[in-house]
């Protein structure tokens, strides 16, 4: 009898973790990009450029060097999504919900091409097409335009 309800407990106990491991969130990322005056890509980066994310991932601007912050850009931001402008100097943190493509600048550098992308999900070829159209001025156009060829 004893031998009976120990074969019985086994496969209860591999059910019950089982359950549970089915029922628990995908834990999320925390990816880091830093803010550079110089970097592989020359002056005024951020390291890495192209981030590609899911939807709950957090991602971290940190300041490498001073005089530098990280804000999305209105105009490349996915419909829905909650804008983020990080203060100088300081950590700035981007959790993102929406699908699509989160256009970011350093707004004192922006002009010098200190753009980066944040690419979350599946993106559309309309997405793509939105965010080339976005006037940008002529260095960060270049990185942003090298940034939207990694997008898949």
């Amino acid at each position: 009898m004893e031998s009976d309800l120990t074969d019985l407990r086994i496969p209860a106990c591999l059910l019950t973790a089982a359950a549970l491991a089915f029922s628990l969130p995908a834990t999320a990322k925390d990816i880091v990009v830093h803010m550079k005056n110089q970097g592989a890509d020359g002056a005024m980066v951020f390291e890495p450029s192209y981030v590609k994310a899911a939807p709950g991932d957090t991602i971290r601007f940190q300041p490498s060097d001073a005089s530098h912050n990280a804000e999305t850009m209105a105009n490349m931001l996915p419909a829905g999504a909650t804008p983020m402008k990080g203060a100088m100097n300081k950590e700035a943190v981007l959790t993102v919900t929406k699908p699509g493509l989160y256009g970011i600048k350093c707004m004192p550098h922006y002009s010098m091409g200190m753009v980066a992308l944040v690419q979350v999900g599946k993106v559309t070829p309309a997405d793509i097409a939105a965010a080339r159209a976005v006037k940008l001025p002529p260095f960060a156009a270049k990185r942003m335009t090298a940034a939207l060829a990694k997008v898949k």
